[in-house]
């Protein structure tokens, strides 16, 4: 359940109308789409990497936490760093076939190299 904390209302004039629902603008995130029907695809980047070679994992369709917590299983496994925000999971160096492979292992069918 919500709060009514005034601090959030601080910019808002008062309404008359008794129908009236304050917006705070945050979006609601999509629920996460279960493993077997996630579509990723796995790419090599190096572009504004300062010529490093990167994999690219994108296609993540669920909430923030659920990516970072695959980020963070794939970035272990693999044992290099990454990171993991706005719907991509980078992970260093070219382990495209390894990413492949683990993704697979847990369930991620539809996953794809490209």
């Amino acid at each position: 359940m919500k709060t009514n904390d005034w601090k959030d209302r601080l910019g808002v004039m008062y309404s008359t109308n008794p129908d009236f629902k304050y917006e705070t603008g945050e979006e609601e995130e999509a629920s996460t789409l279960p493993k077997e029907k996630q579509l990723l695809r796995i790419s090599l980047d190096k572009r504004n990497r300062g010529g490093k070679v990167v994999t690219l994992i994108t296609g993540f369709r669920g909430t923030a936490d659920d990516l970072s917590a695959l980020g963070k299983l794939l970035k272990v496994k693999c044992g290099v760093g990454g990171a993991a925000k706005d719907g991509e999971i980078v992970v260093q160096g070219d382990l495209r076939t390894k990413v492949l492979d683990i993704l697979q292992k847990e369930g991620y069918t539809k996953s794809r190299t490209i």
